[in-house]
């Protein structure tokens, strides 16, 4: 049998080119931190379009008697964190909103519009934005709906709160969170439109297997005034004082669920209590996006030294703090010290090196930190 001669092999010289044009290689480029870089400027350019600039800059401090309806019935102290723009150390869910609102939008809104009678119409959502006088400070409720069947004039007539979840088979009925969150709802559009709006639908969707569970709730006075009004003016006293609230979630399952399980003391570590601000000196794996959010609200922040080595391009932006010896106090620039990254062995203090056990490097305690509370908005 004739084997036939292989001519077109090029030379390695012609060989087709594995690097991109700026020098680096294509794979390079398709990673999970550039996949994150291109999300985060995707949802930028996005917002700038959808005429929300505001949503790229730092998160906003409420003032301490403003409340979101989806935030309320949490624990108190990732509450505190949150408002305060303390950094996270997880990353934000965003497969979770993706899923959630393509679910809403493709799938909830369609079937309820084919649910609704004549002279029935079905809104996305409608706008909330309340006060209620208390005997201390008033609380002020301000947020956006899930999707509301209305009449032809927009008069409300059934609202509906639409939530995902990794499976329904273990619900039996709303939860609390969700009731107070429909609660608020249904009081301010009754207010707003004058009229008495009393029934809605929470609607709990798998997103393994679309599986749908729903629940009808009507208001509920009692629950209103006894479990929701008073957690949030809890919640007001704290954010008032700037007291970090005591570690006492609302729900067993928050502390699990928690982006600050270390800044609390839940989770690895010797940190406990930690107050809002400052970065934890010994975590390195904080998401990077998290970071420049954290930077980003607090103007004089700066970053550790195990994360300047971790992110040397948002240390160049930014700055970082000096390493730091516990034990003779000294400090020392990153230059100085010779470091390959691992927290799990620090580099040793050079003034300590006489000593049997030479001390560990790490940077500042977040309450050591620079970085003073932001005000909250009037």
């Amino acid at each position: 049998m004739a084997v036939a001669e292989i001519t077109d092999v090029p030379p390695a010289s012609q060989k087709p080119q594995t690097t991109a044009e700026n020098g680096s290689p294509r794979s390079a480029r398709v990673t999970g931190r550039e996949f994150s870089r291109w999300y985060q400027n995707r949802q930028q350019r996005q917002n700038i379009e959808n005429g929300k600039p505001y949503f790229n800059g730092p998160p906003r401090i409420p003032e301490s008697g403003r409340h979101s309806p989806s935030r309320l019935l949490r624990c108190h102290r990732r509450s505190f964190y949150d408002t305060f723009n303390a950094p996270k150390e997880t990353a934000a869910p965003q497969g979770i909103f993706w899923f959630g609102s393509k679910f809403e939008t493709d799938i909830a809104v369609p079937f309820l519009r084919d649910q609704t009678g004549t002279d029935e119409y079905v809104r996305n959502s409608m706008w909330v934005d309340f006060t209620i006088r208390r005997e201390g400070d008033d609380l002020r409720i301000r947020g956006e709906t899930d999707p509301v069947v209305v009449d032809e004039d927009s008069t409300p007539l059934l609202l509906t709160e639409i939530k995902t979840t990794s499976s329904v088979t273990h619900l039996q009925e709303p939860k609390e969170q969700h009731l107070a969150q429909v609660h608020c709802y249904l009081y301010g559009l009754s207010e707003k439109y004058d009229c008495k709006l009393r029934e809605a639908v929470v609607l709990y969707a798998s997103r393994e297997d679309f599986e749908v569970r729903t629940f009808h709730v009507d208001f509920d006075l009692a629950f209103w005034e006894d479990r929701v009004l008073p957690w949030a003016e809890q919640n007001t006293a704290f954010r008032q004082s700037k007291e970090l609230p005591p570690a006492v979630p609302e729900y067993e399952w928050e502390c699990q669920y928690c982006p600050y399980r270390r800044r609390c003391g839940k989770g690895d570590g010797p940190h406990a209590d930690a107050g809002p601000t400052g970065l934890l000196p010994l975590v390195a794996d904080y998401p990077r996006e998290q970071i420049r959010t954290y930077l980003a609200a607090h103007p004089t922040a700066k970053l550790t030294p195990t994360l300047a080595h971790e992110f040397p391009e948002l240390a160049s932006e930014y700055g970082s703090y000096d390493w730091r010896c516990s034990v003779c106090g000294s400090s020392h620039t990153m230059r100085a010290v010779d470091w390959d990254g691992d927290v799990d062995q620090l580099p040793s203090c050079p003034d300590c090196r006489h000593r049997e056990i030479p001390a560990e490097l790490t940077g500042p305690s977040p309450e050591k930190q620079a970085v003073p509370m932001v005000e909250p908005e009037s």
